[in-house]
């Protein structure tokens, strides 16, 4: 299906109070209401330096205070909006993405792959979602698929969206600051435009619980939008079904190659 679909990634710092940080995120849909697609980070609901302390008390359910708001925004605006938020799972938590369109919960994903990575231990006070989850969602014609933060590190989790047809595979994230991680955090992203001949909308949380530097990628892998470390900044660009058919005539990597992906039983 042809589309062009005009998108806003909202760069922005969360706070530790969830009823703070549903009227801001409100407010930032109402300022980008003119386009498709609006996209915030993870962790928008609720953020703190402590979240193996914070977490379970700031859990919501996915028919709660947020994304009632997130069904509201998306109403309000005629938007399809994607944040991420802190699902209650009894004394724990997950990590979730919702996407909301036409006033309902068009999609939710919780995160997989968890970050136990550079002394963090997100799987101390998170659990982590199904791997079969492969969640893609129309948005105005336009198939967008959905992942977050740390699945960016594995490239099989994109791979698996773009099986199931996504075009556009939207990352929001609170990539965490330290010793290359803005170089990493656009390597990667760029690295999964590349190889699957596809858009890639890396939101990340601003500078400094995150390296910020919100960038949209296009199927050749390049930054076509960015926020750089701004504090806060609403960062636009248009997808195009046309560039991706494009970019896949000249290179059709995805269909040339020879492996299948599937999720790996833990024990």
């Amino acid at each position: 299906m042809d589309y062009r679909l005009d998108v806003a990634m909202v760069q922005w710092q969360p706070q530790e109070n969830p009823a703070d940080n549903t009227a801001r995120v409100y407010d930032l849909a109402r300022t980008a209401s003119d386009a498709d697609l609006i996209v915030f980070p993870e962790y928008s609901q609720h953020l703190s330096e402590r979240l193996d302390v914070t977490a379970a008390d700031a859990a919501e359910a996915v028919d709660g205070q947020f994304v009632t708001a997130l069904r509201e925004m998306s109403a309000e605006t005629e938007a399809t909006v994607i944040a991420g938020m802190l699902e209650r799972d009894g004394d724990r938590v997950f990590n979730t993405l919702v996407a909301c369109t036409a006033g309902a919960v068009a999609a939710t994903y919780r995160k997989v792959h968890l970050y136990d990575s550079f002394g963090g231990g997100e799987s101390d006070w998170a659990s982590a979602g199904s791997a079969e989850q492969a969640a893609v969602i129309d948005v105005a014609g336009a198939p967008i698929g959905l992942q977050t933060c740390y699945d960016l590190r594995f490239p099989e989790t994109t791979r698996r969206l773009v099986d199931r047809g996504a075009e556009t595979i939207v990352i929001p994230a609170d990539w965490v600051p330290g010793s290359l991680k803005e170089q990493q955090w656009l390597t990667l992203a760029s690295a999964r435009a590349i190889e699957n001949t596809s858009y890639v909308l890396a939101v990340d949380v601003a500078p400094p619980l995150g390296v910020g530097h919100t960038t949209a990628f296009d199927p050749r892998g390049v930054a076509i939008a960015a926020a750089g470390d701004a504090p806060e900044a609403i960062v636009r660009t248009q997808l195009s079904s046309g560039e991706v058919a494009r970019v896949r005539s000249a290179n059709p990597s995805v269909s040339l190659r020879r492996y299948e992906v599937s999720p790996k039983a833990l024990a």
